[in-house]
């Protein structure tokens, strides 16, 4: 071989890693936009990277994940998805309520969107039907604020007499009235009284549970929403400090301290979406992927709390649970 044909085969060999490199596809990368914060959310977001792993994807090896968290302050939701969209994401990905979810769909129509909400994503303008979703968005719902009619009829059967129940909403979310018109229903058919509380803050959280005290509620119903869901511990916390037996929607309330849950399981929800993620990198279209619904509702109570309470809790109510923590 003389000394041209050589340079020449070297130099061509030099090339083969980059050439090589630039046909290997490039990562997809997921952008997941919360409400809430990651401190509150880890449990969750577990649960979505088992769905992801479900359909062969783990974060690091074969798709990356970029988190915006809101941390509680919802206005910024708009402002985080459209970072996402600048940063050329895959799919957005909105776990978190429907607020994050309209505030994904409002900033694209082409990048796919898999939401986890608690209400009928039809009535909340994210899809045109359950069956076919229709556009860029697809999701799960929980179902859960439409529980809270059931939730109020077992704390009155917790406390098997008449009482004067308080239910706590977060008025910036869109689910909220029709939360309070499900309540506000149940208390008139069950002849109880029914108390309004909001809060939009951390702080707010505080001041409503001292509301429910001066108004002399003898129970509390906390809506499910993601300011409320992100602090399980502040909220069983305080309702332990004012003595006020306290329902949520996610067994998580129950699992540190709260009285009682029911509603869907939330990990569950996340694990979903994260099996729906994986499908739609793979190259499935939102459109062909129906809204999936919460069938199953869990009963927990925690007879540790009850007793601290005061509470006797009828054997009736033991025989629904799904869990009692003793």
């Amino acid at each position: 071989m003389n000394r041209r044909a050589f340079l020449s085969l070297i130099g061509g060999a030099a090339g083969w890693p980059v050439a090589a490199s630039a046909q290997q596809p490039a990562m997809p990368v997921i952008g997941l936009l919360h409400p809430g914060s990651p401190e509150a959310n880890t449990k969750y977001v577990a649960g979505f990277r088992r769905g992801l792993g479900e359909t062969g994807y783990v974060e690091g090896r074969n798709v990356a994940i970029e988190y915006r968290w809101g941390h509680g302050e919802g206005g910024r939701l708009p402002e985080l998805a459209a970072d996402l969209i600048s940063r050329r994401v895959t799919v957005i990905v909105t776990p978190g309520g429907v607020a994050a979810a309209l505030a994904a769909k409002s900033t694209t129509a082409t990048v796919p969107i898999v939401f986890v909400t608690g209400s009928d994503p039809v009535r909340d303008g994210l899809v045109v039907s359950l069956n076919r979703p229709g556009g860029n968005v697809t999701g799960i719902t929980s179902m859960n604020s439409g529980l809270g009619a059931k939730q109020l009829g077992l704390l009155h059967q917790l406390l098997h007499r008449d009482a004067r129940f308080a239910v706590l909403v977060n008025p910036d979310n869109p689910q909220s009235q029709s939360v309070i018109t499900d309540v506000q229903a149940a208390a008139s058919a069950m002849g109880q009284q029914l108390e309004l509380l909001a809060a939009t803050t951390n702080r707010d959280i505080s001041l409503a549970f001292r509301d429910a005290v001066q108004k002399r509620a003898d129970a509390l119903l906390i809506s499910a929403d993601p300011l409320f869901t992100s602090r399980p511990v502040q909220l069983a916390t305080l309702a332990a400090r004012h003595v006020m037996p306290t329902i949520y929607a996610i067994r998580e309330f129950a699992e540190v301290g709260g009285l009682m849950s029911y509603g869907s399981n939330f990990t569950d929800l996340f694990r979903q979406a994260g099996t729906y993620t994986g499908r739609i990198l793979k190259g499935e279209k939102p459109v062909d992927l129906p809204i999936l619904q919460a069938t199953k509702f869990e009963l927990v109570v925690n007879l540790q709390t009850a007793e601290a309470l005061g509470l006797d809790v009828p054997a009736t109510l033991l025989a629904l649970a799904d869990e009692v923590i003793e």
